[in-house]
């Protein structure tokens, strides 16, 4: 069973924006840390953003710093990824997971992954 349900992904060219959303299945995101991960064929899986659903405190790599803003709505239950100033190496399935703290989050330590969307950078 899947744990979240990603949505936003898609084709866009180099320098444009996405919206990626991600939804719990099945819970509450009020007491979780949510990750953002991406894919590119051939790589291995790299974790960019981190999120607090209680406190808004965030955490970004250094090459997605300045582009990407993760951000959460409580009330609505939902938490996003804001993707700006896009480049090819952007390119990946994306996928958001929840960590039992913001500390494990950015050591990459997550569970209840959902199935990804893809984003497809090119020019």
């Amino acid at each position: 069973q899947l744990q979240f349900v990603e949505s936003g992904g898609g084709s866009v060219h180099p320098g444009g924006s996405l919206r990626l959303s991600c939804a719990p299945s099945g819970f509450s995101l009020s007491h979780y840390y949510i990750g953002w991960f991406r894919q590119a064929p051939g790589k291995e899986r790299e974790g960019v953003a981190c999120f607090s659903a209680e406190d808004g405190e965030t955490f970004y790599i250094d090459s997605v710093k300045g582009r990407f803003t993760a951000s959460g709505d409580t009330a609505k239950n939902m938490m996003y990824l804001q993707l700006d100033s896009v480049k090819v190496a952007d390119t990946g399935v994306y996928y958001c997971a929840a960590a039992a703290s913001f500390l494990a989050c950015t050591r990459n330590e997550m569970d209840r992954w959902g199935q990804g969307t893809q984003v497809t950078v090119s020019s």
